[in-house]
């Protein structure tokens, strides 16, 4: 899975696959998360986010289990 740098300062990537529907996310801490059964549009919505850090914990955040 292609992850894509942001700009943030809590998060240093994303990644998406849109067939499994799993999103990984990437702190600037190294740490990487698994959420599973993501929307696209959650994805887009978060990609286009202007604080990354805040869409995550809103929307993403407990989330998505795998």
């Amino acid at each position: 899975m292609e992850m894509v740098r942001v700009i943030s300062s809590a998060i240093a990537a994303i990644g998406y696959d849109p067939e499994t529907r799993l999103m990984k996310v990437r702190f600037v801490t190294g740490e990487t998360y698994d959420f599973c059964r993501v929307p696209q549009d959650v994805v887009d919505r978060f990609m286009r986010a202007p604080s990354k850090g805040g869409f995550y914990n809103s929307h993403i955040r407990d989330r998505f289990p795998c």
